[in-house]
């Protein structure tokens, strides 16, 4: 696939599994800058006073395997990942690999929900997902299929009962960025998901998303949606 020089080069791999280990890291880029990572953060919450400073986990030594993906996951805290972030990922070590549902319509059509102005990722749009954090750790292993789950429900409210799950998922690599992708098909067509989950966000104080959209194939993109969202649906849509 052509990219534009000054996007990053995008990669979709099928992976029969994920086997994500956790290990405890002492990330130099957090030793060595703590202060400026402190301040920066500050200035984030007094633009956003919902920002909160909670755990997450970030991904190192991802592989490519025959049949499966393979990673190191550390944990570190919300400030340091959002300065790593908006610093342009200064650290080429280190990953965000994030779980997403790609929820899909019985007609096909991909469903997919645009942040909240109180979110950090506010305005953009992708399928509901999330950093991984410590509540997704089982031992010394990453659930990535948990994370998906409780991200596919506290987003949108929808519990694993009202979709089915892929078997498999595909690794959309963007720069730092690596989604896990799994298809998880609704029995209802996509407009009537659309509609359930709206009435799951008018019963939230303060919901996640702030408006659900519809997409059949590229001609729904819009510039909210980043390269690793619209080439994965593009990939998905091409093989039908």
């Amino acid at each position: 696939m052509n990219v534009a020089a000054n996007v990053p080069a995008l990669s979709i791999r099928r992976a029969d599994r994920l086997d994500l280990a956790f290990q405890p890291w002492d990330w130099p880029f957090v030793r060595e800058r703590r202060a400026e990572i402190d301040a920066h953060f500050a200035a984030a919450q007094g633009a956003n006073g919902a920002l909160w400073n909670g755990r997450v986990l970030l991904l190192r030594d991802p592989q490519d395997h025959a049949d499966h993906f393979s990673a190191r996951y550390f944990e570190t805290d919300f400030a340091s990942f959002l300065a790593w972030r908006d610093w342009g990922c200064p650290d080429k070590t280190v990953f965000n690999g994030f779980g997403m549902g790609a929820l899909r319509g019985n007609d096909g059509v991909f469903v997919l929900g645009e942040m909240s102005a109180h979110t950090a990722n506010h305005g953009r749009i992708y399928f509901p997902s999330g950093t991984p954090d410590p509540n997704d750790l089982r031992g010394d292993r990453v659930d990535m299929a948990e994370s998906v789950a409780r991200e596919v429900e506290e987003e949108a409210g929808l519990v694993p009962s009202d979709y089915r799950a892929a078997d498999h998922w595909h690794c959309v690599r963007t720069g730092q960025w690596i989604a896990f992708m799994r298809v998880l098909e609704v029995a209802d067509p996509a407009e009537e998901l659309r509609r359930r989950i709206l009435q799951n966000l008018a019963s939230q104080t303060a919901p996640e998303l702030s408006a659900i959209h519809l997409v059949r194939d590229r001609r729904d993109f819009t510039d909210a949606m980043p390269l690793f969202i619209t080439g994965y649906i593009e990939a998905m849509t091409a093989k039908e």
